[in-house]
Formats: C-alpha cells, sequence, structure tokens
C-alpha cells in the first residue's frame, strides 16, 4: 500500500531547507539589515509550519508578535544604532568565544534531543495533548508554569531597548547653531572665499531661452555659470556661451533700433483713405 504524502510533510520538505539556508545566511552575512531580512525569512517559514501542522493560533502568534513585532524593534534599534558603524574587533568581555561555544554545543544537543524524541517517542496528537484547545494550553504555561520567564523575557526586551536608546543617543558637545550664526558664516565665506551669500540664479531669468541648460544672465548683462547645474555642466549639455552671447548681442541690437531699417513709404493703396491718396 502506498502512503499518501500529506500537507504538513510537503510544507515541511519544501520550506526546511529555505529556513535552514536563511540561518545559515543570517549568521555569514556582513549588513546588519540583510540579517534582520532573513530572520523574517525564517520566521515567515516557521509560521506557515505552525499552519501546517493545524495550530492557527501558533501561526498568528508568530505573524504578528515575532514577524510583525520584535523584527520591528530589530530593525528600529538598527535604525537608532546604525548600519554604516564599523564592527569593534577589540573583545570587551572575557571568555566570550567560550561561552559561545557552549551555548552553540548545548544547543546542538537540544535539538538532536527535539528531534530524537519527534522521531523515535510516541506522540499522542495535539487533540489529546490539549483537549481545551490550543490557547487555553499556552495560556495556562505562560500564566501558569513559566510565568516568571515569560515576565522575565519581557523585562529583557524592554531593557535592550532602553539600552539601545541610550547607545544611539549622543550628548551636544557644542551649541545649537542658530539662524544669526549661519548667516554670518555665509557673510564669512562671501569675504573669504567669494562664495554668494544667496541662493543661486535661477535658470533661464532674463534669458531668452526658460530652460535649466540656460544660463542666467546678471544685471550687467553678462553670463552666470553658476545659474546651471553642475551635471548638465559635466555633460556638457549646457547651451553653448558663444550662441548666448550672439543671442544676447541680437536682443541688445533689436532694443536699440539698429536691426531695424528706416520704414520705406508703402505703395499699397488698398485701405488708404481719399485724403491720404
Amino acid at each position: 500500500m502506498i502512503t499518501l504524502v500529506t500537507g504538513p510533510q510537503v510544507a515541511f520538505w519544501l520550506l526546511a531547507p529555505v529556513m535552514i539556508l536563511a540561518a545559515i545566511g543570517m549568521v555569514l552575512v556582513r549588513k546588519a539589515v540583510h540579517s534582520a531580512l532573513l530572520l523574517a525569512t525564517v520566521m515567515v517559514c516557521l509560521a506557515v509550519q505552525y499552519a501546517a501542522q493545524d495550530a492557527p493560533f501558533l501561526f498568528a502568534v508568530q505573524i504578528i508578535v515575532y514577524t510583525g513585532a520584535i523584527l520591528m524593534l530589530f530593525l528600529f534599534v538598527l535604525m537608532l544604532v546604525g548600519v554604516d558603524a564599523s564592527d569593534s574587533l577589540v573583545e570587551t568581555i572575557r571568555g566570550q568565544r567560550l561561552l559561545a561555544s557552549i551555548a552553540f554545543i548545548a544547543f546542538g544537543v537540544l535539538l538532536l534531543a527535539a528531534v530524537g524524541n519527534a522521531t523515535f517517542g510516541h506522540p499522542t496528537g495535539l487533540a489529546d495533548a490539549q483537549p481545551d484547545g490550543n490557547p487555553k494550553a499556552i495560556a495556562a504555561l505562560l500564566f501558569g508554569k513559566y510565568v516568571w520567564a515569560f515576565e522575565v523575557t519581557s523585562a529583557l526586551l524592554i531593557t535592550a531597548a532602553m539600552g539601545a536608546m541610550m547607545l544611539a543617543h549622543r550628548e551636544r558637545l557644542t551649541k545649537k547653531r542658530t539662524q544669526r550664526d549661519h548667516a554670518e558664516e555665509r557673510i564669512r565665506k562671501y569675504a573669504e572665499q567669494g562664495i554668494h551669500p544667496g541662493p543661486l540664479p535661477t535658470p533661464g531669468v532674463l534669458a531668452r531661452h526658460n530652460a535649466v541648460d540656460t544660463p542666467a544672465l546678471l544685471p550687467d548683462g553678462s553670463i552666470a555659470p553658476t545659474s546651471v547645474s553642475r551635471v548638465l555642466q559635466a555633460r556638457g549639455t549646457v547651451f553653448p556661451e558663444t550662441q548666448e552671447r550672439a543671442d544676447i548681442e541680437e536682443v541688445r541690437k533689436l532694443d536699440q533700433g539698429e536691426l531695424y531699417p528706416p520704414e520705406a513709404e508703402s505703395t499699397d493703396t488698398t485701405f488708404r483713405t481719399e485724403e491720404e491718396k
């Protein structure tokens, strides 16, 4: 008789490799944001495993609490501390590598015991283990047998958040600059370095073309090169200065009437009155 493959088995064999690869990548990646995203992948896959095992309460808790709240707390701490901060290679806690090795071995033994119990044990089933339902059994464990561990974990999370805020907070060593200080600095730079204290001229103002690639004209008629973006100047797409000067000269001649020849007497008598004829 051929044993049919159940839905939980399909979900396990499809998601277990993804969870293992994401967990390994979470430890090996260099950027903290990438590590947090891989942790989210593991949490979502674990939630799907809960749903496949007919545990809707654990599925909802895994998505809402852990993936939605705890992971967002991790990202919040990363934003406070900064993702560009370089890791210190100096060990501030003595023996942390030895303690990490012991914790790794203990976790491996715990994992082997759990897998062995699930493989060689005799599970009674969810209905027999929790006759009143999954939420009531979890509530009895959290607020009964494991209430002390539950409260300590909550205090630990709050302490971690407060510690992250204290690490990210920086005391101001200098006086906050006022608007007057900024104005004095601009005038000082104008006197020492010749940097214009005001905003740059608007492109196209007092010019024949109202375009961003056309330099503006100063009050004396000269061209203001600072009115065009440096990006356009680097690309070489600025309106040619020679043509701009030719346009300026043409406008000047038109303004002075040099390009207007003397008006000749018209010979068209179509619209003339009898007195004009």
